[in-house]
This record gives structure tokens, sequence and C-alpha cells, in this order.
């Protein structure tokens, strides 16, 4: 790690605890800074709480006091990625200039080690654990961080010039950048996506395309050909620049030809040699490829990753198989586009459990991809909205469950062998669950019930 300055006898403020706001506010600590944080629901018996006082670090918990920004100067504020700018005291700091980061900024500053970011609507998850794959089975020394659930300035301190972070990032986390670079930086594709959050979809492509901000030519950018948003994004980026296509042979990139995923015109594998399910799936493999490429890894760590790799936890994961029905968790699916995309991994005759937060939406962009759905089982806010696309696809077999547990019992009493039951719910938990992962560790827990 990186012991610099640039922090030193600052007056810090970070707003949100959890993990990331825990390891900022260490991180900060450490380097100097005066640190006070500020959680809306932690209380002062948390073990984190107790922690940072510890260390002699104020912590105000149980609200957000707008007095908090007028009886201190402030020269920085860490927020976590989920808070909202619309929050009262982010619009105050706003409005007082004072600079708002994430802790992404944070690991670039001190990290020795390269960054290769990836961002995207879909995918990103897949592709940020392939990359970390492909990286250690050629013996790259990766380390992994970011949305993927490790906090990445607690990686940053650990790595030196010997490793690389694969970090997964957010449009959140971006947001909150000023100076990141990644070395390697991928958007896999952008679509309407936390518009809740960012408000229009122009500051969400924003956000997105920050990853290539600061990059210089000694960086590069790896780009969606297919994806126009994503092309338009990357114009301004001074980066050296390499596309990746599932439509079309480039000169220079990755694609896809006679069934061979091809990088720079050397075939790599055979598609049918790939264990990862779905064709949506072919996006994130070009773009890891060309990533570990450009760290020089060997056509035998890419093809042994992807002989072998069936998939991350709740992202069309494999759970088991049941008297000939395939149980697939989908739990991250919570738009309508990573529905969609998974529908179309399976040509068999699928059970389709879905349903979840109602956040105004219709579900009518899902029609086109039913086409194997031979029943639907429905549960949350939008199981009414969900069964009246049902009905107008003509999908015979429909029923209302109270939750995913009695989903999975219902799925299982009218399949067939042969069948795939898929949970991927095109909506996010929250209205039943405290996260899409409890929601899919629901799931597999059912289906090892039937077991």
């Amino acid at each position: 790690m990186k012991m610099i300055s640039e922090y030193l006898h600052k007056e810090v403020l970070v707003i949100g605890l959890a993990k990331s706001g825990l390891a900022a506010a260490k991180l900060l600590y450490d380097l100097g800074a005066k640190v006070t944080v500020n959680d809306l629901k932690a209380t002062e018996e948390d073990v984190a709480v107790q922690e940072l006082k510890g260390l002699g670090v104020e912590v105000i918990c149980g609200d957000h006091p707008l007095s908090l920004l007028s009886e201190k100067h402030f020269d920085l504020i860490v927020k976590n990625p989920g808070i909202p700018y619309k929050n009262p005291l982010i619009k105050i700091a706003v409005e007082k200039e004072i600079p708002i980061i994430t802790e992404v900024e944070l690991a670039y500053k001190i990290s020795e080690a390269d960054i290769i970011g990836i961002t995207g609507s879909n995918g990103k998850t897949t592709t940020t654990t392939l990359i970390y794959e492909m990286l250690k089975a050629d013996a790259k020394n990766p380390l992994i961080a970011g949305n993927i659930g490790t906090v990445a300035c607690d990686v940053a301190r650990q790595a030196t010039k010997e490793n690389v972070i694969v970090m997964e990032l957010s449009s959140f986390q971006l947001l909150g950048t000023i100076e990141f670079k990644p070395k390697i930086a991928i958007i896999l594709n952008i679509f309407d996506a936390h518009l809740d959050y960012h408000g229009t979809k122009e500051e969400y492509v924003f956000a997105k395309g920050k990853i290539y901000e600061n990059q210089t030519k000694s960086d590069y950018a790896i780009i969606n050909y297919d994806d126009q948003l994503v092309c338009q994004t990357s114009e301004k980026s001074q980066a050296n620049k390499i596309y990746f296509s599932t439509s079309k042979e480039l000169d220079g990139g990755a694609y896809i030809k006679d069934e061979f995923i091809c990088f720079k015109g050397e075939p790599i594998i055979n598609l049918k040699d790939i264990v990862l399910p779905g064709k949506h799936n072919h996006e994130n493999i070009l773009a890891a490829i060309t990533a570990v490429k450009l760290r020089d890894v060997t056509n035998a760590a890419i093809i042994k990753v992807l002989t072998s790799f069936t998939g991350v936890k709740h992202r069309l994961q494999y759970v088991g198989t049941i008297e000939n029905r395939r149980f697939y968790n989908d739990s991250k699916a919570t738009n309508i586009l990573a529905t969609s995309k998974a529908l179309q991994a399976f040509t068999e005759p699928t059970i389709l459990l879905a349903g979840g937060l109602d956040r105004g939406n219709e579900f009518d962009e899902l029609l086109p991809y039913l086409e194997h759905v031979k029943a639907m089982i429905l549960f949350g806010e939008t199981a009414v909205k969900l069964e009246r696309i049902a009905i107008d696809k003509g999908i015979e077999v429909i029923k209302r469950v109270d939750n995913v547990e009695q989903a999975v019992y219902t799925a299982f009493d009218i399949s067939e062998q042969g069948d795939v039951i898929l949970l991927s719910p095109a909506c996010a938990s929250w209205d039943q669950y405290k996260t899409f992962e409890e929601r899919g560790d629901i799931f597999i827990q059912a289906v090892h019930k039937l077991k």
C-alpha cells in the first residue's frame, strides 16, 4: 500500500458505515485524517461503532443531522455508494462544494497494483469472476474486489506491484470518483437501470462512463462494439481502444467465428466446450478474454476456466438435478433485461419463478422471451402484473404463491422430466427479502429439501 500524505490532518466525514464505511474510516485514520463517521441505522452498541470509538474516531448514530456540516469544516466526504445524492445531508455538501467520493477512490489512491475495472448494467460479477479465475489459473497473482462483496480499499491495502486487482464497479461507486483510473477498463453494456437513484438515464450513463474518463494512452478501454451507448461513452477516452462483439468479426479484438471464440484472429475455444450456460454469457466471456490477453494469460489457462466454470452464485447458477428436472438460481436477475437473458439460455420447457418489489414498471418487454415457458409461479408485489403477461402469452399454468420456498415446491409438483425450473425474478427482492442473496439462498435450501 502507498502511504500517501494527501489526507494527513484533513477533516473527513464518512457517511454510512457498513463494510465499506468501516474500511474507509479505518484507512483514513491510518493515513492521518481526522475522521468523523455518521450512520443512520447504527447504534452505540454495534461492534463497528465500538471499534472506531476505541481508535478515537467520533461516531454519530441514528440520524443524519444537518448541523454536522455547520458545526465543523470538512475537507472531504466519503459516502456509502447506496446513499443517494438527494439525501439532505449530501445535498448540502454539494451546495458547499465539499468533494464527495466513494471508497473505490481511496482504493485507487493507495493501490500499488494495477486495477482492471469492470462495469455494465448486466454481467459484471460473472465477467469479474472469469477474469480473476483466468489470471489465477495462469499464476498472475490476482485479487478480487469492489461491488462483488470485498471492500476495494481493504484489498488495496494488501496489494503489491506483483498483484493485479480485478474490481467490479457499480454506477453508484463510479459516480463518487474523481481521479480513479483503472489500467484496463470495461463497460459491458448499458441499459435502463437504477433510474430511481440517478434520476435520469443521462446521469446513469455519465456514471458508467467515469470508468474511462481519466484513462491515458498507456491504459486500455475494452468496449462492447454491439452496444451503441457504450461506444458513444468511449468516444472521449484517450486509452487504447479494444473492441469485442458477438455479431461481427473485428480486427484486433475479440469475436465469434465458426463457433469459436477468437482474439486477434486466433481461435481460442469452441463454444460447445464452454460450460457456462446462455448466449448472453458469450459477451462476458469475450470481454474477459480481451482483458486477460492484455495481461499475457495463456490460452491453456483460459480454456481451463471456461471448461470448468459453471457460474457465480445467484447468477444463472446451476443448483442441481432432481428426477431429471434441472434447477437454476438466477436471483440476481433484478430487472427485465437480466431475466430475458436468462430465459434465452434455455430451449427446454421452462417453469419460471418470478416476482418481487414493484417499482412501477410493467413487464411486457418479457413477452418475446417466454416462448419456452410452460408455467409461471409468481410471488411478491408484482405477481399480478406478471400474471397479466403470462395470460397475454397464453401460458396455461399460472400459479401465485406466498414466497420463493412455496414456489419451488409448486414448480416441482407441476413439472415433468426434462423441465428447467428457473428462479429469475425480474424484480428486486426488498418487498420480502433483505437481499437477492437471501432470496437465492432460500431457493437453494428449498431445492436441497426436495432432494
